[in-house]
């Protein structure tokens, strides 16, 4: 991110706690539907390869792929629709499939992001804009998150 990064909305890490609730229903869809898609996407893919080797039992299957096709562009949007409820409340998904999440935060005078993770209980991490989820740093108390705007 460059210096020219403004958020929509700065948490603080009560705010991001207390929206912490709906974020985490919101992200435990957005992982378990992501996994769902990948897996179907990978069988999909698989299947398609196989009914181009023109086997005369493939065709019978043509149907249930094409079901198969839609049901998955369905579950797509409804995954990007969970992305912008997120969105909305002004967190950043970071990975579908491990349930990132970044909340951006005022801290020293610098935007960073507040960092949770699915299965986590709280906000207790923090990184850099571009340092990413391997930058994690624990929260400390000497370190000033200014309120949100």
């Amino acid at each position: 991110m460059t210096n020219t990064y403004r958020p929509a909305k700065l948490f603080t890490v009560a705010e991001a706690n207390a929206t912490l609730p709906l974020v985490k229903a919101i992200v435990r869809d957005i992982v378990a539907l992501s996994s769902s898609i990948i897996d179907r996407r990978s069988r999909l893919d698989y299947l398609k390869s196989r009914q181009r080797t023109n086997r005369p039992d493939v065709p019978a299957y043509a149907d249930e792929l094409a079901d198969a096709e839609r049901q998955l562009a369905r579950d797509i949007q409804q995954l990007q629709e969970y992305v912008a409820e997120l969105e909305e409340l002004g967190v950043e998904l970071k990975s579908a499939s491990e349930g990132l999440v970044d909340f951006p935060s005022m801290m020293d005078g610098r935007i960073v992001y507040l960092c949770w993770k699915h299965g986590e209980p709280e906000i207790q991490y923090w990184h850099e804009l571009d340092a990413g989820f391997a930058g994690r740093q624990p929260l400390a108390a000497e370190s000033t998150v200014s309120p949100g705007t």
